[in-house]
């Protein structure tokens, strides 16, 4: 149901419009003046505004140009009874979505109020897409991991069926994400992404649900959640695994009703909405601090991304497409790769997967200095030119075997640098189990603190 504010200073004209508006389905809100508008707005938060002109104290446009700078996006349709071209015009550029005369007709209001609330949610949608940032990297191979993950996407996609996906950092778990949406029948409907590693533990409930003005220190206004935004859409929960325990346990509530309620709120809202979520981490080990009732809630339909390292015969067919992709977007002349390169290339770890390899391919894009990337053209490995004892790049390496354990070697002991030294942390980051990380550390004899000055 859809909320209307009545802002006028005339009773009657209040009175009348909740009757009309009412029996046509709408959930109606009244005010008597500008700031009592103003105080129902940011208690409450309608989807649309019908604002008298000529009030005492606080006028129409005044409103008008308060909601602006309070950054609210709700539509209003202003409404006088001295109407006029010059007020009509002052009222639009002001923002008003459009301009009403009094007396009011009746069917003209009706429609005018339809055709505002239609093109606000067809601007919501748009702002979501564009938010998404949506690549248009296909999932490219022909590896056996990949063509199961097509397959998976083409069977999963039409059901409503939760999702939970699995894999390493870097593998390309957005891309399903979006397949997954794309062959949906949702598909027209916002896709919208969480990443709940990035955003503060103490805020996840308010960037999930909303919260209500005032709710916590800093709630200076009323804020739409992901869950609420997405209704009729799919919502994606990437590093679902590094979310709090108090936040699981509302994730999981609301996955198995579709209700929830914003921060500081006590109304229920329903929404429709397909869960996808995404983890690097092993959620069903007992000792993961990872709620059992909600990963098996997830867990109803799982794909697993392989590592890049085990895609045997992806390396060629994704360095082509992204060398051939960032050349047209750049508007240069795409690099061919020399066998050698190519052959050097297989035998890395990659341990950042597809995300490493494209961002190598634009950095031999823009820096080789011939048409055909040699491997004397390719980048030191991770971390090599911090570290004196490692710095050879991937064609000094004798043999493959040498190669593979220099890059591993060099990129932990860069990692370990990054996070000062911290094992535990630097696990964390990785995506790995901290006893395999210590066994990387014993083999390739790796730092775990910095070098004596």
């Amino acid at each position: 149901m859809k909320t209307v504010l009545v802002i006028d200073d005339e009773i009657a004209i209040r009175e009348t419009l909740e009757q009309i508006l009412s029996y046509e389905g709408y959930d109606v809100k009244k005010a008597g003046s500008g700031t009592e508008g103003l105080a129902v707005v940011a208690s409450s938060g309608p989807d649309v505004i019908l604002l008298d002109v000529k009030m005492p104290g606080m006028d129409g446009f005044e409103v008008l140009e308060r909601l602006a700078a309070d950054g609210h996006r709700i539509p209003v349709i202003v409404i006088s009874g001295h109407g006029n071209i010059e007020t009509a015009v002052e009222a639009v550029r002001k923002g008003a979505y459009d301009f009403l005369e009094k007396p009011l007709d009746r069917s003209r209001l009706l429609v005018t109020l339809t055709n505002c609330l239609d093109h606000q949610e067809v601007l919501a949608d748009k702002r979501i897409l564009q938010e998404q940032v949506v690549a248009s990297d296909p999932l490219v191979g022909e590896s056996r991991g990949m063509r199961e993950v097509r397959s998976f996407i083409e069977k999963v996609g039409p059901s409503e069926a939760t999702v939970l996906i699995t894999g390493e950092n870097g593998t390309g778990k957005e891309l399903v994400v979006r397949g997954i949406h794309r062959a949906s029948a949702r598909r027209d409907r916002p896709l919208v992404e969480v990443n709940c590693a990035a955003i503060p533990r103490d805020l996840v409930e308010s960037e999930l649900f909303g919260h209500e003005k005032g709710s916590f220190t800093g709630a200076d206004r009323q804020r739409i959640g992901k869950f609420e935004l997405a209704d009729g859409g799919t919502l994606f929960l990437d590093e679902i695994g590094d979310m709090g325990e108090e936040a699981q346990a509302k994730v999981l509530k609301a996955v198995e009703e579709n209700k929830f309620q914003r921060v500081g709120g006590a109304e229920t809202k329903s929404v429709d909405v397909r869960i996808v979520a995404a983890t690097n981490r092993e959620l069903s080990a007992p000792d993961s601090g990872f709620r059992q009732d909600l990963f098996f809630r997830l867990n109803v339909l799982a794909i697993h991304l392989p590592p890049l390292r085990e895609r045997e015969g992806d390396i060629e067919l994704l360095l082509e497409w992204f060398m051939a992709d960032m050349a047209a977007r750049m508007k240069t002349r795409p690099r061919k790769f020399d066998p050698e390169t190519v052959a050097v290339l297989r035998e890395y770890s990659w341990p950042g997967n597809v995300r490493e390899l494209r961002n190598l391919v634009e950095r031999l894009l823009i820096l080789a200095p011939e048409d055909v990337v040699r491997p004397r053209d390719l980048p030191l490995l991770p971390g090599a030119a911090q570290e004196g004892a490692r710095q050879s790049s991937f064609f000094d390496c004798a043999d493959f075997q040498t190669f593979k354990s220099e890059s591993e070697g060099a990129f932990l002991q860069q990692k370990l640098k990054e996070n000062l030294y911290n094992v535990s942390r630097t696990a964390e980051v990785l995506g790995m189990q901290r006893s395999n990380l210590y066994k990387k550390i014993s083999k390739y004899g790796l730092r775990t603190q910095p070098e004596s000055v």
